[in-house]
């Protein structure tokens, strides 16, 4: 492998440290890797977007991660963005490593001692030196003069490096700690050099966690409202193909009656029930996965569970009123229940197939998102079975449900049963259907879900 040298600086991708006058300068992995992309392309005007196609291949990030990426890594490298010796900015396009005597050399020979990062022994508080206070005023400041939001987290990455141990100490209970602790906890995260930031058992934990939802909402909200689109579509196409299927079976069944016009008519309850189901798992799963980091499974199914129960359980009561109160029938429709387990299967399978993944909301790509997508069918086809097995209805034995209740309907799923090898829709039919629901509908969620924008 190869290592580059430019100015007094030794950036090696095989032992992925970058060394500044035998001192190592510490960098979070996916920052290391931006920064051996852009050396790796000097002189290249590289696009946005193909800086997150190679360096964040399996996550989707918001545009203020990658320059959050970038002001680390010149603060790091001790460029100046107005004057850049190394980093450019490319205005509307990306970034250009402009720095012209980069030599590059065999990585096979052992780099010069590298010491470790220094450790800052802070001044004390209230002396003119003190490296904290300053930085402490920014994190906590209010009102018109406040500086923007990406100043207030470059002071937060600086008092990491000073010591967030020590950060804490000063910042104590001052006016607006809550605020300026919720971004020291999100900042860790782009912080080579950061402690943990504890928000259990400290002063206004509640309020401390407030506010960090609502800065990672913010700082992601338009990629969860695509996420949240996406994975409805998927769903809804999802439910459309298990409609039309079975409505061909229906016609095509032995002992089938049913006309024609009963596929699309399928298809279309099929589409509106995945996408409703997908709409309210995807919100779940999107909002967890953008807020939550560091308890990253148990978030997502939480999410996915409470979002596709809150809305399994809305559209079961307004199926019951509408049946009652235009046709007149009284019919147990399934909903919360079938919303919740299915919502949380889906969310362990995504979160079981997309675990190493960190910094981003997973989007694997190839291999791995067909083994996503597998993953999570297969938790909600076992979700489904499980409930076919308590006789909870899904989409299907709904259906079947209205129609024994309806006269004259031809939409009742006795010709699948006897198409199984059972006089009517029985258990076993229930279970395979059911099965096969789940897994469609797992499929487009995470199908949907793991888009690329």
């Amino acid at each position: 492998m190869t290592r580059y040298r430019f100015d007094d600086f030794i950036l090696s991708p095989k032992r992925r440290v970058l060394v500044r006058g035998g001192r190592e300068q510490p960098l979070i992995p996916r920052y290391f890797d931006l920064l051996v992309f852009l050396v790796e392309h000097r002189g290249e005007a590289v696009h946005r977007r193909d800086i997150f196609d190679g360096v964040w291949r399996d996550v989707v990030v918001s545009d203020s991660a990658l320059s959050q990426a970038i002001r680390t890594i010149r603060r790091t490298l001790g460029d100046n963005s107005r004057e850049p010796r190394f980093i450019q900015t490319v205005s509307r396009h990306g970034y250009r490593f402009v720095y012209a005597e980069v030599v590059e050399e065999p990585d096979d020979s052992s780099l010069p001692a590298v010491c470790p990062p220094p450790v800052s022994s802070p001044s004390p508080a209230g002396r003119p030196d003190d490296p904290f206070e300053p930085l402490l005023r920014i994190v906590t400041a209010d009102g018109v003069d406040a500086p923007d939001e990406e100043s207030r987290r470059e002071a937060a990455e600086m008092l990491h490096a000073l010591g967030t141990a020590e950060a804490l100490a000063r910042l104590g209970t001052r006016p607006r700690h809550a605020d300026a602790r919720a971004l020291l906890r999100d900042a860790r995260w782009e912080s080579a050099q950061a402690g943990p930031v504890p928000i259990l058992g400290q002063p206004a934990a509640m309020a401390t966690a407030a506010a960090l939802i609502r800065l990672r909402l913010r700082r992601v909200a338009r990629l969860v409202a695509a996420r949240w689109a996406a994975a409805a579509l998927g769903g809804g196409i999802a439910g459309a193909a298990g409609g039309a299927i079975g409505g061909v079976l229906l016609i095509a069944a032995p002992g089938g009656h049913a006309p024609t016009a009963v596929v699309p008519v399928l298809a279309a309850i099929g589409f509106a029930a995945g996408a409703l189901g997908a709409a309210g798992v995807g919100a779940g799963l999107a909002t967890a996965e953008a807020v939550v980091r560091s308890r990253r499974s148990l978030a997502l199914a939480a999410g996915g569970a409470i979002g596709g129960g809150a809305v399994g359980l809305a559209a079961e009561w307004l199926a019951r009123w509408t049946l009652a109160a235009l046709v007149g029938v009284h019919v147990a429709t399934g909903g919360g229940i079938e919303g919740f387990t299915l919502g949380g299967a889906a969310a362990l399978g995504f979160a079981a197939a997309t675990a190493g993944l960190d910094g981003g909301l997973a989007a694997p790509r190839g291999r791995a998102r067909a083994g996503m997508a597998a993953a999570t069918a297969g938790a909600c086809a076992a979700g489904a079975l499980a409930l076919a097995l308590a006789g909870r209805p899904l989409v299907g034995g709904t259906i079947h449900a209205i129609a024994q209740a309806s006269q004259g309907s031809q939409a009742a799923l006795t010709p699948l049963g006897r198409l199984i090898g059972e006089p009517d829709f029985g258990p076993v039919s229930r279970a395979l259907i059911g099965m096969a629901e789940g897994a469609l509908f797992g499929l487009g969620l995470a199908l949907g879900l793991g888009r690329r924008p």
